[in-house]
């Protein structure tokens, strides 16, 4: 508990602006962005550094300026027109509540694993399904297709419906397993930044699937070759499921 403390005691000393209906927008805006920003240089300087080539999925794409700003101004545009008043709506009606005591790191960690695997759980039966029925891909999946070969900006460039369904099932997890404040936040960030690094279209020698033995973890080249393929690896960050329902192909 007393490694997380003062990180609280910080958090806990900027409660107005926490407990303020803009927090959790500027949190996910900031945080999405923030972790963008590595791949964006990188992708800039890949195409004239080839020692860092090496290292993209797909090094005969690489996305423009002319590709980028279009999922940056979506992602502002659904941030402010949509995720605010549902943010706003969720303050209104449950306050957050900033207890005291930090939560135990062992707690943390636990809690921000299950919401993870819960979350992959969840994004995998809702992507199959909308793979599976061509009324629901054309109409709501489609769009975040449109990049066969991913860039970290793509990450968050999806119709609204598709946006407020994951946005939804990472918000009522933490809430299902009552879940500290700083905990919430930690599986808010984690997610955020696998979620981009999954997009993001380099297998760097540090990426999450090389940390995580016995390829339980696909990241970023198990969820390019959804995006090249189509018809695999539904699962946003763990193997299992796909493993289980037949629709896992190596990377």
């Amino acid at each position: 508990r007393l490694c997380l403390q003062f990180l609280w005691d910080f958090v806990t000393a900027k409660e107005p602006l926490i407990k303020s209906p803009y927090f959790p927008v500027l949190f996910s805006f900031t945080a999405y962005m923030a972790f963008c920003l590595p791949y964006i240089a990188l992708d800039f300087l890949s195409t004239r550094l080839p020692n860092l080539r090496k290292y993209k999925i797909q090094p005969q794409s690489y996305p423009t300026l002319g590709m980028m700003v279009p999922c940056i101004i979506q992602s502002v545009y659904h941030h402010v027109v949509l995720i605010f008043p549902v943010t706003f709506f969720h303050w209104y009606w449950r306050p957050m509540n900033l207890p005291v005591m930090a939560p135990e790191l062992p707690e943390v960690l636990l809690e921000v694993v299950v919401c993870l695997l819960l979350f992959d759980f969840e994004y995998f039966l809702w992507h199959l399904l909308h793979h599976r029925v061509p009324w629901l891909y054309k109409t709501f999946h489609k769009v975040h297709h449109k990049h066969v070969s991913t860039f970290a900006l793509t990450t968050q460039y999806s119709s609204v419906w598709e946006l407020l369904s994951l946005g939804f099932f990472a918000a009522i997890n933490p809430v299902l397993l009552r879940c500290h404040p700083l905990t919430e936040m930690i599986f808010f960030l984690v997610n955020i930044w696998l979620s981009v690094e999954d997009h993001s279209g380099y297998d760097l020698p540090w990426s999450t699937h090389r940390l995580v033995p016995f390829g339980l973890y696909g990241g970023a080249p198990h969820h390019d070759l959804h995006h090249l393929k189509f018809k695999s690896n539904y699962a946003p960050y763990f193997t299992h499921w796909d493993r289980l329902f037949g629709t896992f192909t190596e990377s």
